[in-house]
């Protein structure tokens, strides 16, 4: 039974917004002077996403449990959360991630995103418009819901949201440096895997690229060094030992058809 390709998930594509976001509005008094962020651990935003992005620096944590592939123009990590599409296997019915997996941090800034290039010199804070998140505050307001504005002023939630989205976005250059040195390297070969289930149906993913290691070991010691200076090892053999993790993916599987 053949599955389809991958999507190519990147963040940056012309005339589209990135995964999970429809229509991100900039943070304002103005516009969000009455609204709150509702305190939630309910990932279901994201329960159909079978590829997640992952910056470099989250793959020693992420690669005990997800296949790490690169994918999309930049070969930007991503890790593999479902074989069926639609069907992201770490996230339950309640919106529940599976314990104890990591969650990575694309998913953890949601529902904040910075807008902008990567050469201005400050981007724009901005909030998906998700009913489930972004919540309007009453008389009364509620514990659970804390204020993006106070008096006018930004508030802890949006203090916390830039700091996190600031650090992110200096973690996504960072990896895209990485990929790029990588790449250039000719480590990177397209590829395609089999996945068969404990029913015996099979699933056939295409469209991403792994490391050769053949290629890897056949490097000279001046590239290898560079690769080492840069970073890039660590990603690399970040990448090489999370393909283990395949047998992860299957574990939910089997979890999510009894």
């Amino acid at each position: 039974m053949g599955g389809r390709p991958l999507p190519d998930r990147t963040l940056e594509k012309p005339d589209t917004f990135p995964l999970f976001y429809t229509a991100p509005e900039a943070v304002s008094p103005e516009q969000h002077g009455n609204k709150g962020l509702a305190q939630s651990t309910n990932f279901s935003f994201a329960a159909s996403a079978i590829v997640i992005p992952l910056m470099a620096a989250e793959m020693p944590a992420a690669m005990r449990s997800y296949p790490i592939i690169f994918s999309g123009p930049d070969f930007m990590p991503m890790m593999i959360t479902g074989i069926k599409e639609g069907e992201n296997l770490f996230i339950d019915a309640n919106g529940k991630w599976a314990e104890p997996h990591y969650v990575p941090a694309y998913i953890r800034r949601y529902p904040f995103i910075l807008a902008g290039n990567e050469t201005d010199d400050r981007l724009t804070l901005c909030i998906e418009n998700d009913p489930a998140r972004l919540k309007t505050i009453g008389a009364k307001p509620k514990k659970d819901i804390n204020p993006l504005f106070e008096n006018g002023k930004q508030a802890e939630a949006i203090t916390s949201a830039l700091a996190f989205c600031e650090q992110y976005q200096a973690m996504v250059v960072k990896t895209r440096q990485i990929m790029k040195l990588i790449a250039g390297s000719g480590l990177l070969a397209k590829r395609t895997s089999k996945i068969t289930l404990a029913d015996g149906k099979s699933f056939n993913i295409t469209g991403f690229h792994l490391v050769d290691e053949a290629r890897l070991r056949a490097l000279g010691d001046e590239e290898f060094l560079t690769l080492r200076k840069s970073d890039a090892l660590a990603t690399i053999y970040c990448h090489l030992a999370s393909m283990n993790s395949w047998t992860s993916l299957l574990h939910q599987a089997s979890l999510r058809s009894h």
